[in-house]
């Protein structure tokens, strides 16, 4: 069951907002009771088997203060989720909570929340916008490139009876030392090494040009002054290094035998068709992606939207924020990725305010749009979404009965909200793409448009930004 809280909102100017939020008592009575059973699981009183000893004992026991200080620790989460439902705000960045003190037995707790919110947009005429699309185009040489990979992934590795040269593989043993004792990581058999690849420390592979099978060699090599380990940092090792084959990596020929080891084909002219249509493909879809994200910005550009310094930096803390959970789900620390790029977390979230802009004012021209047009979600959109949301994380199509009992709990802890809202956004993007005029790049440029292809790097394209 849905806990009842009941809010009331106060402007703070600068796109800013203070929520006043009331829990009725007999929610946070019924919170209490949960957090006491929890811990009433590892009370030890005589007369009660562990485990099993009652809420109203735990109370008298832990004493009704502590037990409700874990209670609140518990509920507080979904309180203030509820609380910014009710209010009906969108939050930008990590908010500021106030609780002064916790509330008497029968009385309700009453906290605050100040927050930034996504600032609103005034709409301008976005019936008639103009948006820059490029051609579809595949040049020669993307498929020449194509055709590179592809020998690359089908290269063998054949021994060979010559010295070592870079471009080469090396099977070595190593063993490494510093002032004269071994150290972690610094020993393998067996291992194959590219020369020239960089894999390993600056001026170690160099000392292995020339080398032949059979050969021993000593290698030194210094770590790194701002090497991750700091024990190593800085300091000079010695690898004894026994040089076992040299391998050199033999490309297929580009001829009909590669066309059917690689896909089948009976001839090199018909693996090439397929090269060119797949590269054809993949780029009609981003061209659609750049258009649809060009529309957007066509539409913000006529628009107008206020955002105070405070906000786009609070949007910026939270785009680093959705950055490092996505690296802890790749199993990567964030620590260690802020190591690698050589930049501190207040860095990345200066330099990434231009961002943090841009996606601000999009966000808030669709949100006006969206009512402006009164675009919203029906329940079967919300099921669609549900549904591929579910086989995204690679799991089987659930079930429709399965499905409408998501959607019902969902609605119940108002959490529907969200995805409505972002399923709306998409539907505004969707019509905004239906009435721009596409018009050449040239055009575009000729005109000073916002947005033209040039503009977007390879690597940005893949990314594109959508609602959500």
């Amino acid at each position: 069951m849905a806990t009842a809280v009941k809010t009331t909102t106060t402007e703070l100017g600068d796109s800013r907002v203070r929520v006043r939020a009331e829990v009725d008592a007999d929610a946070v009575e019924r919170e209490l009771n949960v957090a006491a059973r929890e811990l009433g699981r590892d009370l030890k009183t005589a007369g009660f088997r562990k485990g099993k000893v009652p809420p109203p004992v735990v109370i008298q026991r832990v004493g009704r203060e502590a037990v409700l200080d874990e209670a609140v620790r518990r509920a507080l989460p979904g309180w203030y989720e509820r609380a910014l439902i009710d209010a009906g705000v969108v939050t930008v960045g990590d908010p500021k909570i106030d609780m002064s003190e916790l509330p008497d037995k029968g009385s309700p707790l009453r906290f605050s929340i100040e927050v930034a919110v996504r600032p609103p947009a005034k709409l301008g005429d976005y019936s008639q916008l103009e948006v820059g699309r490029r051609e579809p185009e595949v040049a020669d040489e993307q498929v020449e490139a194509e055709l590179d990979r592809l020998r690359e992934s089908l290269a063998s590795l054949e021994t060979v009876e010559r010295p070592a040269r870079e471009g080469d593989f090396v099977v070595v043993d190593f063993v490494g030392r510093v002032d004269g004792e071994a150290f972690p990581g610094g020993e393998a058999r067996g291992y194959l090494l590219e020369l020239g690849s960089g894999r390993l420390m600056e001026g170690f592979e160099e000392q292995l040009d020339g080398a032949e099978g059979g050969e021993d060699r000593e290698v030194r090599a210094t770590f790194p002054e701002d090497y991750r380990a700091e024990e190593l940092a800085g300091k000079e090792a010695v690898f004894d290094v026994s040089v076992k084959e040299i391998k050199e990596k033999r490309l297929p020929e580009l001829d009909d035998d590669l066309a059917a080891e690689a896909g089948g084909f009976d001839t090199l002219d018909e693996l090439r068709a397929d090269i060119e249509s797949r590269l054809e493909e993949a780029d009609a879809e981003a061209i659609e992606r750049e258009f649809r994200e060009a529309a957007v910005d066509a539409a913000v550009a006529v628009s107008e939207v206020e955002l105070p310094e405070e906000v786009v930096h609070a949007k910026a803390h939270e785009m680093w924020e959705l950055t490092a959970r996505r690296l802890r789900a790749q199993g990567i620390d964030p620590s260690q990725y802020l190591q690698i790029t050589g930049k501190s977390e207040h860095d990345l979230i200066d330099e990434s305010q231009p961002e943090a802009e841009r996606a601000l004012a999009r966000e808030s021209v669709l949100a006006a749009l969206v009512e402006a047009e009164g675009i919203n979600a029906s329940d079967d959109e919300l099921l669609d979404a549900l549904r591929a949301a579910a086989q995204g994380q690679g799991g089987r199509e659930p079930s429709e009965k399965k499905l409408r009992k998501s959607l019902e709990r969902a609605r119940a802890e108002g959490r529907d909200d969200v995805l409505r809202e972002d399923i709306a956004m998409r539907k505004a993007v969707d019509l905004l793409v239906e009435r721009a005029t596409p018009i050449s790049v040239e055009q575009a440029k000729a005109r000073d448009k916002l947005w033209t292809p040039e503009k977007e790097s390879p690597e940005e394209a893949k990314q594109l930004w959508t609602p959500g």
